[in-house]
Order: structure tokens, then sequence, then C-alpha cells
């Protein structure tokens, strides 16, 4: 975790704001792998000082948390960062594949003018941001983070099924969690843009089968490469 403390929540607002807030600062923070790493306790009293909140609403957004999957509450133990594992990313990542294979072929099923219109203005978008804001180093670019989410936000954003589309965003964000454990071997070698736009191509030219063979693999080389790292479970 940081050592300088996060800004404070605003006092004047409402309750439930600053809940819902540091909710999200917190999900953000864990997500990025900047709290702490994975498998660690958490300390009501520590995390209240760094994000300037009350033990109060910070146990309420552990417990949100705790739902969402990110953080563990361990009995008479308290709550520790979700702690990560080979077996778990696999299962994770099959998973995601199972559901975006029905949900992409649902969605191209559709016809949709919409949905393809969403995709290929999600696709153009991220197409034209940088990967990293340096060339000669990995630094991460925030702005093509958020573009790439909704670009996968957006090839299954025609399936009908708002339970479906919740159900693959769960999946996205521990996948993403697990991605950031690797992202340094990640770039700049591996030809991501060109995964997307082979994917593009197929769906354009309405080949469903082709278009799920091709998101499959692009999830699970993510994983391998993940996998293949022997420092990304330690810790």
């Amino acid at each position: 975790m940081a050592k300088t403390p996060a800004p404070p929540a605003d006092p004047g607002a409402p309750a439930a704001t600053q809940a819902t807030t540091l909710y999200d600062r917190m999900r953000a923070d864990l997500l990025a792998g900047r709290l702490l790493p994975p498998g660690r306790k958490l300390q009501i009293e520590f995390l209240g000082h760094h994000y300037g909140a009350g033990q109060t609403p910070v146990r309420e957004a552990l417990n949100r948390l705790t739902a969402d999957g990110l953080v563990e509450q361990r009995d008479q133990r308290g709550f520790a960062v979700a702690a990560v594992s080979p077996a778990d990313l696999v299962e994770i990542t099959n998973t995601r594949c199972w559901l975006e294979e029905i949900a992409l072929r649902k969605s191209m099923a559709s016809g949709s003018a919409q949905w393809e219109e969403d995709l290929v203005l999600a696709f153009h978008r991220l197409s034209k941001t940088p990967r990293s804001l340096r060339d000669d180093r990995f630094e991460a670019n925030p702005e093509w983070e958020q573009r790439h989410r909704a670009f996968h936000r957006a090839l299954i954003g025609g399936c009908g099924s708002r339970w479906l589309i919740g159900f693959c965003e769960q999946l996205a964000d521990q996948l993403y969690r697990y991605r950031q454990l690797s992202v340094q071997k990640i770039f700049p070698d591996r030809p991501i843009q060109a995964e997307h736009e082979t994917l593009m191509e197929a769906i354009t030219a309405g080949d469903a089968d082709r278009a799920v063979e091709l998101l499959t693999e692009h999830y699970q080389k993510t994983a391998r490469i993940v996998l293949d790292d022997p420092e990304a479970f330690e810790g």
C-alpha cells in the first residue's frame, strides 16, 4: 500500500454517497493491485487512515468487496485481499470463455444495427489509443484500459441479457486483477491490436464460429502468460 494517505472522502457528502465512493476507490485499488498483495491482511484502522474514512464505512466497503470476490473474510481474523492461484485463474478463464461464447453468438445472431455501431465505435477508439504511455518501457495507459474494457463489453453487448452481461463483467474484473500480475511481460511483445483486428474481421464476416475461436484464444493466451510467469503467484 502506498505510504501517502489517499485524499479523504468529502465530509459534506451524504453517508450513503461517502460509502459508495469509498467502495469504488478501494475496488479500483484492489483490481489494479495497488492496495496490498493477494492474501495480505486488510487492517481496518490502517485503511481508515489511508482513505480518510471511519471504521464503519470501511467495514461496509469491505463487506461489499467480499461479495465481489475481491476480499476474503476470515473467521476471527478480519479481512484479507483475495488470494490468487493458478487453479483459480484457469477456472475463471474457462468460465468467461464459456459465457462469452454464448453472449457473442447471441449478439451476432441478433442482427442489431445499434450493436454493430457500438462495437465498431469501441474498436475504433481502442485502435487509436496506445497501450503504453512510453515506447521504451511499459507505463500503463489508463485510457487504453478503459477503452479495452469498453471494447470487450461491446462484443457481448447485443446478447439481450443483462444477467449474462453482468456475470461476464464480474469475471472480467477478476481476470483484470490477474492480468496485472504479469502486465510487464505482456507488453510490448504481444500483438494485442492484431488479435482485436482479426476478431473484428471474423465478426464483420458473420463467422460466429471463427469469432468465438479467436475470442477464446485471446483470453486463454493471457492466462498462459500469467501461468508461465514464475513471479506471478509469489507474495
